[in-house]
Order: structure tokens, then C-alpha cells, then sequence
């Protein structure tokens, strides 16, 4: 199993931030292979994803997952049960500067290796463009 981790400094108050990561139909925006996201009541959610691995044709693989908001502490939790355990947890802190939020990512998987470091990476990448775009 691999427990990865890393942060990024997003310039956004941490509210802004936490309401653009809290609504989950903004996960294709900054998830480079998510094609969809569709909520459900509760912290349920339906998403499909276009993957290119390594021994198969790429294809579109729909699952399901959840994700749980807690306000308290602007984070959020989510799970996608299968496989591969995986599952993580989102935190919005206070920037160092005015305006500015710092982001970090914590994730556990059946994955290991450098490919999830990349890819944990580029989605934070993502998510510092994405949401800083929507507030221009």
C-alpha cells in the first residue's frame, strides 16, 4: 500500500478554495483523466475516467465513490471502493500571504511508485489552475 502526501500554495482566499473543491461536479476541471461526475443523494458519486494502462486498451471505466465535506476544518474525504483501496483527504489552510490558501493532499492506494507521486502532483497543479481561473 502507498500513503503519498504533498501540498501547493493556491492564490484564493481558503473559503473560495474550499467552496470550488466542495462542489464535486468541478472534479473533471481539475482531474486530467475524470470525463464525468455524477452526485447522487448523500456523499454519493458516480465518475468515469478515460485510462491508458500499461497492459489493456485504453477505455472509460465508470465506478462509484463518495466524498464527505467537512466544513470544520475545510476538508474533504473520499473513497473509492475496489481493488485498489483508494481513498484521501483534502485540507485548506490559511496562506502566508493575504489571499493566498495552502492546499495538501493526502492519499493512500494500492498503487505505489512514481507515476502516483506524478500523478498526485499534477492534480494539485490542476486544481491550483482551475480554481484560480474561475476567479478571474
Amino acid at each position: 500500500m502507498g500513503e503519498y502526501s504533498d501540498s501547493i500554495t493556491v492564490h484564493v482566499p481558503p473559503d473560495r478554495l474550499f467552496a470550488y473543491l466542495s462542489d464535486v461536479e468541478h472534479l473533471p476541471s481539475y482531474m486530467p483523466r475524470l470525463t464525468s461526475v455524477h452526485p447522487h443523494e448523500g456523499e454519493q458519486v458516480t465518475v468515469t475516467a478515460h485510462i491508458e494502462p500499461a497492459d489493456a486498451p485504453e477505455q472509460d471505466v465508470t465506478s462509484e465513490a463518495w466524498v464527505h465535506v467537512v466544513e470544520e476544518g475545510k476538508s474533504l474525504e473520499w473513497a473509492a471502493p475496489g481493488p485498489h483501496d483508494y481513498r484521501g483527504r483534502a485540507h485548506v489552510d490559511e496562506g502566508e500571504d493575504a489571499g493566498t490558501c495552502r492546499l495538501t493532499v493526502e492519499l493512500h492506494t494500492g498503487h505505489t511508485g512514481e507515476q502516483v507521486e506524478h500523478r498526485l502532483k499534477e492534480a494539485l497543479r490542476g486544481i491550483k489552475q482551475a480554481v484560480e481561473k474561475a476567479e478571474r
